[in-house]
């Protein structure tokens, strides 16, 4: 349902939602590695982040990525819509381009209320609800 991007894109947004507190700012590498992920595609999909202002940026030498009180109430979904954008959660379970209605996969009818559920998720869930269950150590990003 998500793209691997995505996934790697709430990884990250949680991971410096656990540093809010500190007030630190983290590099491209450092998220890369504590979220267990590419580094290239790390710096690819904070400047995705960034743009659709999820995340904020600063440069020199005090510089690197964090988030604000304010991003912190960030939903979910609206990281997901920044990557994967809005039709995520109208797309076929197995990927068919003419699933629908009207013509449904094998998946179609099981797979709809599994992925409204999710949708519901991403919806209700803010940024906070996920990175203080790290922080409380109930949660892990790997």
């Amino acid at each position: 349902m998500l793209s691997i991007t995505c996934k790697a894109s709430i990884k990250a947004v949680i991971y410096l939602g656990s540093k809010l507190a500190s007030n630190e700012k983290s590099s491209v590498l450092e998220i890369a590695e504590f979220i267990n992920e590419n580094e290239h595609t790390v710096a690819k999909l904070l400047q995705k982040l960034v743009k659709g202002n999820i995340i904020k940026s600063a440069k020199g030498p005090t510089g690197g990525f964090y988030i604000t009180t304010k991003q912190k109430n960030l939903r979910v979904i609206d990281i997901v819509e920044v990557i994967d954008g809005k039709d995520v959660f109208t797309q076929c379970g197995l990927g068919l381009s003419k699933c629908s209605e009207a013509r449904p996969c094998p998946f179609h009818n099981d797979f709809k209320p599994v992925r409204e559920q999710f949708k519901n998720l991403c919806y209700s869930k803010k940024v906070s609800d996920l990175y203080e269950n790290i922080n409380n150590g109930l949660a892990y990003l790997v």
